[in-house]
């Protein structure tokens, strides 16, 4: 399977007959392995030739880029390559109709929730709260409701690994843009990435980015990667922050303070990619396919659950971590 490809220093992409080149601000070159690369992360400040964008868009590669914060900005997202009009029909019709919408809603908040209690349970806290909190989400009966449930439930999670984080990690409240310390800095830039990861992974299946359950579809965003989203951030991005915090990897260069705002340093952000990739190339053994996959193919086989669902070959059950 094809992997993510990180650029966090300044510089230039130029192509050169097949070839594409990245060129730092030291004048070095860096040749990018494209056959290999299945995205590519901007982070520093980087111009793209016309040839080099054309390249990335023949070979179907996205390209996202993301502000001196480590916020998503924007990116260059290929022409759709597997446009199905039957799918695209019954996404929709899913969204339209308020039972078939607030069921898929449903599933990707129990899914989440099935996860953050698998967490829970890994190191050793008490989710007494969050189990109760958890039978809530079949009551409710919108998506108002349901995300009121989630939101409780989040808040309750973050509070309980406060516990075991040192005073210096601890989240307190969860602040997004911007975060206010080092706990949100690390959740709002990982979830950053969890988000282009799913939609890359959308990208290469069936399924229209733009039509969502849980999250409102809107013009400006490809909102079922949020939806997605949710069922992979705690046994992804959560386990790399807990790594990355309790094996003291961290110091307090990789951060940096800005005015009311905490940020990861380019050290920090290098850090932080080098875990999360690692975690996307991790595997496990399949219960369904009976062989090991990449944790990054488990996002890819959650897409396919969902068009079979949508089309009505498979109810669709979230993905519930049980490693």
């Amino acid at each position: 399977m094809k992997e993510d490809f990180y650029i966090t220093k300044h510089g230039r992409l130029f192509r050169k007959e097949n070839t594409v080149y990245f060129a730092d601000e030291n004048g070095e070159k860096h040749l990018l392995p494209i056959n290999k690369i299945g995205a590519i992360y901007i982070y520093g400040r980087v111009t793209l030739t016309s040839g080099a964008i054309s390249y990335f868009a023949s070979m179907e590669i996205p390209v996202y880029f993301f502000n001196k914060y480590g916020f998503f900005e924007s990116a260059l997202y290929p022409r759709e390559k597997l446009v199905s009009g039957h799918v695209i029909i019954n996404q929709a019709e899913h969204y339209l109709q308020h039972d078939k919408r607030l069921y898929l809603a449903k599933a990707f908040v129990d899914g989440s929730t099935g996860n953050i209690l698998r967490n829970i349970n890994k190191w050793n806290l008490n989710g007494e709260k969050i189990y109760i909190l958890r039978s809530k989400i079949e009551e409710a009966q919108n998506i108002p409701q349901l995300m009121e449930v989630e939101g409780k439930i989040r808040e309750e999670y973050y509070r309980k690994i406060d516990e075991i984080f040192p005073d210096d990690f601890k989240m307190i409240k969860r602040v997004r843009q911007p975060p206010n310390n080092r706990m949100n800095a690390l959740i709002s830039f990982g979830n950053s990435l969890m988000y282009r990861t799913v939609l890359t992974e959308i990208y290469n299946t069936q399924l229209n980015p733009t039509i969502s359950y849980l999250h409102e579809p809107s013009e400006r965003r490809f909102s079922l990667s949020l939806d997605i989203a949710e069922i992979f951030k705690p046994i992804i991005i959560d386990r790399v922050i807990m790594k990355l915090v309790r094996k003291n990897m961290l110091k307090d260069s990789d951060f940096r303070k800005e005015l009311n705002s905490v940020l990861l340093s380019d050290s920090g952000r290098r850090k932080f990619l080098e875990e999360y990739n690692n975690k996307l190339k991790s595997t496990i053994t399949h219960r369904g396919l009976g062989k090991k996959v990449s944790i990054k193919r488990m996002i890819r086989i959650e897409c396919y659950k969902l068009i079979k669902h949508v089309i009505g070959a498979e109810k669709y059950k979230p993905l519930i971590a049980w490693w």
